[in-house]
C-alpha cells in the first residue's frame, strides 16, 4: 500500500512552467487557457491574462514570430511573491515601447494596459529575439 504524506510547501519554493506557441492568431487563446489553468487561484488573473493576451498580440504582429513557421513562447514562474509571465518572440525591427495615445485609435495601447496592470515590465534582446516580462505580487 502506498501512503501520500502531506508535506509542507517551502517559504521559497516556486512553480515554472514553459510553452511553445505556433505563430498564428488562433493561438492567443490557448495561451490564456494555458495560464488560467495554471493560475486558477491567483487574485490578479484577470490581469495576467490581460497582458499575456497584449504581448503574445505584440509577438505576433510586431516580430517575426507571426510570420508563417514562427512561434513564441510562454513562460510562467509562480512563488509566494507573486507571478511572472515571460513572452519569447523571434524579434524584428524596431523595439517594444508605451506609444502616445491617439483618441480613436483601434490599435496601440498594448504596451500601455501592460505598464497600467502588471506590478512591473521590462523587455531584453534584439532584432534576432525579446523577451518581454511583467511580474504581478502576490496581494496582501
Amino acid at each position: 500500500m502506498l501512503l501520500a504524506i502531506p508535506v509542507p510547501a517551502e517559504a521559497d519554493a516556486s512553480m515554472y512552467w514553459r510553452r511553445r506557441f505556433r505563430g498564428a492568431a488562433d493561438q492567443v487563446w490557448s495561451v490564456r487557457a494555458f495560464a488560467a489553468h495554471l493560475l486558477a487561484d491567483f487574485e490578479a488573473l484577470d490581469d495576467v491574462l490581460l497582458v499575456l493576451d497584449e504581448l503574445a498580440v505584440n509577438a505576433l504582429r510586431h516580430t517575426r514570430s507571426g510570420q508563417a513557421g514562427g512561434h513564441f513562447t510562454i513562460e510562467i514562474r509562480r512563488d509566494v511573491a507573486g507571478v511572472t509571465v515571460h513572452v519569447i518572440d523571434e524579434g524584428g525591427p524596431g523595439e517594444p515601447r508605451v506609444g502616445d495615445i491617439v483618441e480613436l485609435a483601434e490599435s496601440g495601447r498594448g504596451l500601455l494596459t501592460v505598464d497600467a496592470l502588471a506590478t512591473a515590465w521590462s523587455w531584453k534582446g534584439d532584432s534576432r529575439g525579446r523577451t518581454l516580462r511583467a511580474t504581478f505580487a502576490e496581494r496582501a
